[in-house]
């Protein structure tokens, strides 16, 4: 009864002790177990040595063990509350979710989480994918979450205005149609443009995979920084290198081997019809009237600002009523301006389609000259034009001897 009142006394005092004291107490108990367990070994093989001598020693021994038991228990106990607590604390640090009641914030954290995680080259945490809608379960893939995909794709800050009038979309292995409806009569289509078109390149266009990268310059300064300054700063790099990924397939003269198709000023039999006229202001009149009248009923114009100042400074002809009317009044059609496009072109833009295919790929890379790390994003684009026939070029042709 007295020995189990000195354990019960011994095990609150033990309570009561920090996680450091334990181990002290540990190590000290320990010492002095390995002590008697020698000296017992050493009385075992000691003829002299008598049977009194063995039970002290045999008690004392399981004395300490009891008393080893008591705190090794109230140490680990102790040592996986402080592991839990530490764990959970780090959690909500790094993210903030349990205390962040703003959804907005919360996928803000979440994205710092995944930019650091990332960058760092540690898994990114359950509760950041989580608020990211991350669709992929094994953790295995370098997938970007869902909203962060969308968000990339479908709102960059910095614009490229095709995505206001072109269609886009995020499909795997992408098949449409070039047209919305057909009818029993094969002869239903009144524009020859487009039915020759169809019959020499059929009625269904396929998507490929273009491969690129973007990459985001990030600073450890940056990275150790506040959330929103490290989302912003990442997500304006990569939206910008989409944007003008973009513009570049779409507008460039020189294509890249294989992508020549994704340009409006694709040359050869499969080109857009050029419309010409004495200038820029008639050449895009003419490329309207040209237009079969389905697509001329959609049409919207994409052209260079520097373009269409030289239209405004002909039409106000000593006055300023052109600048200071919106451009839609020029033409009577929407008017959208990207430096890159040389030489307007007209159309119905809902034929100019943009896939992203497959979900977007995160990586990182570091700059060993600069110390510079880099948040690295992989996308699959490609753009079809999927009628040619909805589209003109307007160029403008000088008359010999004018």
């Amino acid at each position: 009864m007295k020995k189990n009142m000195v354990l019960k006394l011994n095990l609150q005092f033990f309570a009561g002790s920090t996680l450091f004291e334990l181990k002290q107490n540990m190590a000290t108990i320990g010492q002095q177990l390995q002590k008697i367990e020698g000296e017992l070994s050493a009385k075992a093989i000691d003829t002299t040595s008598t049977m009194d001598d063995l039970k002290a020693l045999q008690s004392s021994k399981a004395d300490l063990q009891m008393r080893f038991d008591v705190i090794k228990q109230q140490h680990d106990q102790m040592e996986a509350e402080q592991k839990a607590k530490f764990a959970a604390q780090q959690k909500a640090d790094s993210l903030g979710f349990a205390n962040e009641k703003d959804p907005k914030q919360k996928v803000v954290k979440a994205k710092a989480e995944l930019i650091r995680a990332t960058i760092r080259q540690q898994p990114v945490p359950l509760e950041a994918k989580a608020a990211l809608g991350d669709r992929n379960d094994t953790g295995g893939e370098k997938l970007l979450p869902t909203t962060m995909t969308n968000e990339l794709l479908m709102e960059p800050l910095v614009k490229n205005p095709l995505r206001e009038i072109s269609v886009f979309t995020n499909l795997m292995n992408l098949e449409v149609p070039k047209i919305s409806f057909q009818l029993d009569d094969d002869d239903f289509i009144d524009d020859t443009e487009t039915a020759k078109e169809l019959k020499v390149t059929g009625d269904v266009v396929k998507f490929g995979r273009n491969k690129f990268k973007v990459f985001a310059p990030v600073s450890e300064t940056v990275i150790r920084g506040t959330d929103v300054n490290l989302v912003q700063g990442v997500e304006r790099a990569l939206e910008s290198g989409l944007a003008a990924k973009e513009k570049k397939v779409a507008f460039t003269k020189t294509p890249k081997a294989g992508e020549e198709h994704m340009s409006f000023y694709q040359t050869g039999a499969t080109a857009i019809k050029r419309v010409s006229g004495a200038d820029i202001y008639e050449a895009v009149v003419n490329a309207l009237a040209d237009l079969h009248e389905d697509y001329r009923e959609n049409a919207k114009i994409v052209m260079n600002y520097a373009d269409y100042t030289k239209v405004v400074k002909f039409l106000n002809n000593g006055n300023s009523t052109y600048f200071a009317a919106p451009p839609e009044s020029v033409w009577g059609k929407s008017v959208k301006f990207v430096d890159a496009a040389s030489e307007p072109i007209v159309g119905d833009f809902s034929y100019s389609h943009f896939n992203y295919d497959l979900d977007v790929l995160y990586e990182r890379d570091k700059n060993v000259r600069t110390g510079i790390e880099d948040f690295v994003l992989t996308a699959y684009l490609d753009h079809q034009i999927k009628l040619k026939s909805a589209f003109r070029i307007a160029e403008v042709t000088t008359v010999q001897g004018a």
